[in-house]
Formats: structure tokens, sequence, C-alpha cells
């Protein structure tokens, strides 16, 4: 378990911030290393050759280790989901008439690129229902058969934080031959993962929310089978020997080892990079595990007191421990979100839920506080 460590984010006391899901707020060594990369900027005469390829090597080993992944090569450093999303979708074979499975209210990001796939292809989008029990795994896994292509999907929802069983949807793709593609935007960094486990072909995560670094910045997990295809760019750094800057006009055809050959251009950004090492160096000293079972902990704080209101909570064991979708028991109150924030407490509605994600920054008061602005909004 984790103690409450607020003092190392800038949330004022009256603040009840439980919404990491829509954005995590930045710790204030991440935001140190920020500026201090962007002071770097504003003398560039200082930075050299090596500058560009040092952060992003390190970036590389701490999103590796925070995924259990062999390799800081298979590791790509990409500006979003999306990105990361279409990178794939370049380079997994599909044919006409073969299936592409999503989940029923998918984040978009994790559909449209797969619909546009479906259209140039003949392929055909299987969108994946729920059970009877508000599940997905068993539906993904009896939609599996000879002719799906790939499974696009996420390691717990967007709305409410269904989990999913993806070591056995990753075996059962495996065993027809067919892709794994993971948004895992909003489950990293909080929910242990790991690659030897499941085996995605493409991990990609938006950095900004669980991973709690800056925006525009991402990172994407390659299996080694995928390595040498296609990028969406054709930038210089990607190629082999681009660390000599004298000899950059002897064009490479070949590019640099692993994952490499996926990042986004301009990927040594100066302010970001260093940024983005500062989360994910705190993530892994705390590790997933921790970061999890304290936000279990947390959560099943805010179901007790919420039930007294009369909300409802999905099961815990079929839902991620960082995610709480939280239900009223008639339509939610109008405004809610817009009313609560008044109270200085934020969560976010997210389809019939009020998505509540709290993070290792609140305390009891965040709970108490909640509480009460609910009471005066129902």
């Amino acid at each position: 378990m984790i103690p409450s460590q607020r003092h190392l984010f800038d949330i004022p006391a009256d603040v009840a911030y439980l919404n990491c899901a829509y954005m995590s707020p930045l710790m204030k060594p991440v935001v140190d290393a920020g500026v201090a990369g962007m002071q770097v900027k504003a003398q560039p005469w200082n930075i050299t050759p090596q500058d560009f390829f040092t952060d992003s090597e390190r970036v590389r080993a701490a999103f590796a280790r925070l995924v259990s992944a062999d390799d800081a090569g298979d590791v790509a450093i990409i500006p979003a989901a999306s990105y990361g999303i279409a990178t794939a979708a370049r380079n997994i074979p599909i044919a006409k008439g073969q299936k592409i499975l999503v989940l029923a209210e998918q984040f978009p990001s994790h559909v449209y690129e797969w619909r546009e796939l479906a259209k140039a292809t003949g392929a055909e989008i299987v969108t994946i229902d729920r059970d009877e029990t508000g599940g997905f795994t068993g539906p993904v896994l009896g939609a599996i058969d000879h002719n799906v292509a790939l499974a696009a999907l996420p390691h717990c929802h967007w709305t409410d934080g269904t989990v999913l069983d993806l070591v056995a949807i990753g075996a059962r793709l495996r065993d027809e031959g067919a892709a794994l593609v993971i948004d895992g935007t909003q489950s990293l960094g909080a929910l242990p993962f790991s690659v030897q486990e499941i085996q995605p072909d493409f991990l990609i995560a938006g950095g900004y929310k669980w991973l709690m670094g800056p925006y525009s910045l991402g990172y994407m997990y390659v299996a080694p089978k995928w390595q040498n295809g296609r990028p969406l760019e054709n930038n210089w750094i990607a190629r082999k020997r681009s660390e000599d800057f004298s000899r950059l006009i002897d064009y490479q055809d070949e590019f640099q080892p692993g994952a490499r050959r996926y990042d986004m251009g301009e990927r040594s950004n100066p302010a970001l990079l260093p940024a983005g090492l500062a989360a994910l160096d705190q993530l892994n000293a705390w590790t997933p595990q921790a970061i999890q079972a304290t936000l279990i902990d947390r959560n099943r704080q805010i179901v007790a007191a919420a039930a007294e209101l009369g909300l409802s909570a999905p099961a815990e064991e079929s839902r991620a421990g960082h995610f709480l979708g939280l239900r009223f028991p008639g339509a939610a109150p109008e405004n809610l979100v817009e009313r609560l924030a008044a109270e200085q407490v934020y969560v976010s509605v997210r389809g019939a839920s009020m998505r509540v994600t709290p993070h290792v920054y609140n305390n009891d008061n965040d709970v108490d506080k909640l509480i009460s602005a609910l009471k005066m909004v129902m």
C-alpha cells in the first residue's frame, strides 16, 4: 500500500480530483524535468548530437520495464494512441471477408482506424457486446474463429473499467493466427501488464493519463515479428547511422534496430522526454502492483460510502481496481459534473456511469468531499 503522495502534486487541499482517467495531474518532479528541458532549448549551443538519442533510449527502457518487455528496442516513441493504432493498421495484413473485433462503446480512436481499414480491404468490423454479467471476455472468446484477422481491444473499458482477460484472449487469437492490438491508455501504469504473459502484437498507450506524463507523448510496444514493417513517417532519426550528423546526406535505406523505425518525428523533444521519463521512473519505483492495490482499497472506500446514497458499482472482480463506474438508482442528476465541480469535486460521466478514478494523490478527505457533494446534488 502506498500512502497518499499528495505532497508530490500541486493539488490544493480543498480540491478532490478523482478524474485520472480524464487526465492525470503532473507530479512536481515531472514539471521540474519538463521546465529544465525547455531551458536547455533556450541555449541550443549546449545541445549535442548525442543528446538527441540519450533521453529517448532512457524512456524506452523505462517503459519496457513497466510492461515487462525484454528489450528497450521493442518500444517506439509516439505522440498519441491514434498514431500507434494507425501504425498497427498499416502493418497487419487483412484480407477481404476477414473480421476485426472491437468492443461496444470502445474509445473512438481505437475504432475509426479499423473502420477505415475495413473499408479499404473489404474486411468486416464485428462489435462485441457485453454478456448478461456486463463482461466482455466471454463474448470476445466466443467470437474468435479462423476468419478473425485481429482483435482491437483495451485492457479495461474506458467508461467503467470492465476488465478483459487478455491472457486467455491472446492465447485464443494466436491459436487462430490472429493479431492482438491493445490500447492500454486507460490501464498501463496502474494495472499490472506483462507482454510476456499477454503477448500482444502491438501495445499502445497515450502517456497523459495513468502514465502520468505530459500531453503529446506516448509509447508503443511492438512484438519482434512486426519490427521490420512500414512506419507512418520517413524521418531522418529512425534511419541507420543517424547519430552521425555530418553524414546525414548519405541516405540510408536501413532503419535503426527494433521498434525505433516507428518513432515519431522530433521524438527528441527536450521538454517532453525528460518529463515523461521522470513520470515513468516514479511509476516503476512505486510499481503498478502497489498502485493497483492502493487504488483497490481507495475504491472500496468510495463504493461503500456511495452505496449508502443508493449508487451501485460493478462487482470488484469484473473491473480494474483503479477504475470505478458508479450508477445512480435512476437517471443521473442534471449537470452532475458541473455541479460537483462547483464544489471542487472532479469526476467524469461516460456512458451511463459516473466515472470515479482516484490515484495515489487522493486521501480520505477527498472521499468525504465527494460523498458530501453527491448528497447536495441528489
